[in-house]
């Protein structure tokens, strides 16, 4: 996480029309950690990384595979794989690449890394989710600032493990790509607009920030998540109560609790991890399991589905069995 911190209490002294127990109530966010204006998705990708070779004491000459998860790089080119792999003092012979994906990065990188491992193309992966997304909001977006924080984890994929990565269910929709989107700043749109409007609610919109649309993104949820989970479970011919636990994205409260109800998951049965961090993106969900297991939420012979969705549309679900 970024050093630095943003509370409810702060925000609403930007933003007096809300009130620190709406966001909390509604949101299910007390505080969201923010990247410093010199600090990059590659930094904090660096930062986790030394941290899980420490915690876990894992040989760095081992690791043979590098995938970046982020949509907010360093750059266009180079990679942001590539320049990690040398900060890192990673070996030369170790393949890495950067995927642009958002809130199914984590699902879709485990996809990908489960696929070289099965063809035999390596053995050792270091998965990293790192985001900032806070660099793509307009100051005055209260809506998309309560929610957004910024993170980075970084997962080792191995031949071996505690965890056994089982099928997945995966899923694209890209007519919804307009809904949560920043237009500006690549090649299609390439000029900034300095344009902004403003809706009903007073939040600023323009092609030169982050844009959400709030009702469209809540109506696609509802309908593509539990098909996700019930494919999922197809395709690892389970049943929802075979599940010990449920790990979604970590969205915000309202949708994720709107979910559980619709899809009829035990409360019980449903982590939640986003009071203290907020929407971290493509790091909601290993976030999530770390914590979990840190609680023993999650115990050996325990069987627990994963689910990613969001910006694309794309989603994706899998099985683990600790």
């Amino acid at each position: 996480m970024p050093k630095k911190a943003l509370t409810n209490e702060q925000l609403v002294s930007e933003f007096p029309e809300w009130t620190v127990d709406k966001i909390a109530e509604k949101i299910g966010i007390k505080k969201r950690h923010i990247a410093a204006e010199n600090e990059t998705a590659l930094d904090m990708a660096v930062a986790a990384s030394e941290k899980l070779f420490e915690e876990y004491n894992i040989d760095k000459s081992t690791i043979d595979y590098v995938l970046l998860c982020t949509q907010s790089p360093d750059y266009f080119l180079p990679t942001s794989a590539c320049i990690l792999q040398d900060k890192l003092h990673l070996p030369v012979n170790c393949g890495a690449l950067d995927f642009n994906m958002g809130c199914s990065g984590f699902v879709y990188g485990l996809s990908l890394a489960k696929g070289l491992i099965c063809a035999g193309i390596a053995k050792n992966i270091l998965l990293l989710t790192s985001e900032t997304y806070s660099k793509h909001l307009h100051p005055k977006d209260k809506g998309n600032r309560t929610i957004f924080g910024d993170a980075a984890c970084a997962t080792l994929i191995s031949i071996d493990g505690f965890a056994e990565i089982c099928d997945f269910s995966l899923g694209t929709d890209g007519r919804g790509a307009n809904n949560l989107i920043v237009k500006s700043g690549a090649f299609r749109q390439p000029v900034i607009s300095n344009k902004i409007t403003y809706d009903d609610s007073e939040n600023p919109i323009s092609d030169d920030y982050l844009y959400m649309n709030g009702s469209e993104i809540f109506s696609f949820t509802l309908e593509s998540v539990p098909q996700l989970v019930e494919n999922t479970l197809i395709k690892n011919s389970l049943k929802k109560e075979d599940i010990d636990l449920f790990v979604f994205h970590q969205a915000n409260k309202y949708m994720m609790d709107f979910l559980r109800k619709k899809i009829k998951i035990d409360p019980a049965k449903f982590y939640y991890c986003l009071e203290n961090v907020g929407n971290t993106v493509s790091s909601t969900i290993p976030i999530a399991l770390k914590e979990a297991m840190m609680e023993h939420s999650i115990r050996s012979g325990d069987k627990v589905l994963i689910a990613g969705f969001g910006v694309g549309y794309s989603w994706g679900g899998a099985i683990l069995k600790y």
